[in-house]
């Protein structure tokens, strides 16, 4: 089977509507002030209107607070929470509120940040790995950093998971090849700067992953 995609962090309907039409899996839209690709409620609420059902609607967050998921899931119609750099007890009360599928990013760098994933057991869905972003970064992700993809070789997983982490049209046949992930997600490897999707290499991604 093709390796399905999540286009994170999308903002205009150019985008998102290309993102749907090559075969995307899932959506992101970023709840995150700090973020260039972060949306207001209504931006959200106008693109979720365009996502048919059988695409997933995820909301990519923060450690949030519950009224900022709630105003979310309200305005993006979400399907699932991606939360970073929050608890696995914090992810579990956010599922159990919001009766949505929770991904839980896990920063990774070296082998010992893998041992994260263990807490997430029972308390997430999907777990999702992600680069680890240099020290005093202003965002946990969506920085075009890629860890090294060994570093999930022989590992046993304990829940369905997605690959993130500087992937680009170009090297993702490589990622899967190299980690065996049938999930991928990407946001600054389709972009021509910062913030901008680019429909073009949209399109080259998911043309890479149906290929796969």
């Amino acid at each position: 089977m093709p390796v399905r995609a999540k286009i994170c962090g999308l903002s205009t309907p150019e985008t998102l509507d290309a993102a749907i039409a090559h075969g995307a899996a899932h959506v992101g839209f970023v709840f995150f002030p700090p973020s260039p690709r972060h949306l207001s409620f209504g931006r959200a609420a106008q693109l979720a209107q365009r996502v048919p059902d059988g695409v997933g609607r995820v909301g990519v967050f923060v450690d949030p607070d519950d009224a900022l998921v709630d105003a979310a899931i309200a305005a993006g119609k979400l399907t699932a929470l991606q939360l970073h750099d929050t608890a696995p007890e914090r992810a579990a009360a956010l599922g159990a509120r919001s009766g949505v599928d929770i991904w839980a990013a896990i920063a990774v760098r070296a082998r010992g940040d893998l041992d994260a994933a263990r807490g997430f057991v029972g308390a997430a869905d999907r777990l999702l790995y992600d680069a680890k972003t240099p020290p005093g970064a202003s965002l946990p992700g969506g920085m075009g950093v890629r860890f090294d993809w060994a570093l999930l070789e022989g590992i046993i997983h304990r829940l369905p998971w997605a690959l993130s982490g500087g992937l680009d049209p170009i090297n993702v046949g490589d990622a899967v090849a190299a980690t065996g992930a049938d999930l991928v997600d990407v946001s600054s490897g389709v972009e021509s700067a910062p913030g901008i999707k680019a429909v073009d290499k949209i399109a080259a991604f998911l043309k890479a992953c149906s290929s796969l």
